[in-house]
């Protein structure tokens, strides 16, 4: 009951503040009446209105999962099957991880043992690398030289060494751990140029933003997005589950 008291004070509130057209129907004597009224009550009852906002809060949540959901449905090709996103442990595996990251986010370092240790063990899991870089301009550099690695067949090595980084990562650390690698750094360097770099991570914001992940990590494990550091349990409980339901 108190709830639906809360909910009506505040549909009052919303009439006054987005429908001025309704509002103007009040004299000025009735709404001061009015917003006395709500004033007075919601003095004396505080708790209705924490009732109100975590209403709406979990109204939000639930509208950002459906939302979602819809979404993964919509969107599982170029969550899957982009032909310009790199693919570990094992391509053909029965299960997808895939991994929103920016090599200068320390939460994506902090998973990385986690992530490791599951591709070790797991040998039916595939992963898929999602290039997320929203840090700034050094990660967008060294997104590219990321990407651009997979012309010389070092993709993998490249990722683990700049997720290995503790501190900057500019160009010139980002050109040194190329070479550390064993890439060619000025062919590296052209390729970091080539248009379907540029395609690849404006694809990956796009889709990003229509999965509601805003920051790094995020993760999608079959119907399941998970934003931020998760553990290693997690992250296999949310795998068996994928699997299950498969």
């Amino acid at each position: 009951m108190k709830l639906a008291v809360a909910l009506a004070l505040g549909a009052m509130l919303a009439l006054q503040l987005v429908e001025p057209a309704a509002a103007a129907d009040f004299t000025p004597e009735q709404r001061k009446a009015i917003e006395d009224i709500i004033h007075d009550y919601l003095t004396k009852n505080p708790e209705l209105m924490l009732d109100v906002l975590q209403a709406a809060q979990d109204k939000l949540k639930s509208d950002s999962r459906d939302k979602a959901a819809v979404a993964l449905v919509e969107h599982k090709r170029e969550l899957l099957e982009d032909p310009e996103t790199p693919v570990g442990g094992n391509p053909k595996g029965d299960v997808s991880l895939i991994e929103f990251f920016d090599y200068r986010c320390p939460y994506c370092k902090q998973v990385v043992p986690a992530l490791e240790a599951l591709l070790a063990k797991d040998k039916q899991l595939r992963f898929v690398y999602k290039e997320f870089p929203v840090l700034g301009a050094d990660s967008v550099h060294a997104a590219r030289a990321a990407l651009a690695s997979r012309k010389q067949g070092k993709y993998e090595p490249m990722h683990r060494a700049l997720m290995a980084v503790k501190g900057q990562l500019d160009e010139a650390v980002v050109m040194k751990i190329a070479s550390s690698v064993g890439l060619d750094v000025d062919r590296l360097k052209a390729d970091m140029a080539a248009p379907e770099i540029d395609r690849a991570l404006k694809a990956n914001i796009k889709l990003a933003e229509a999965l509601e992940i805003h920051g790094t990590p995020g993760f999608v494990i079959g119907e399941e997005i998970v934003p931020g550091a998760v553990s290693l349990d997690t992250l296999k409980q949310l795998i068996d589950a994928a699997r299950k339901s498969k």
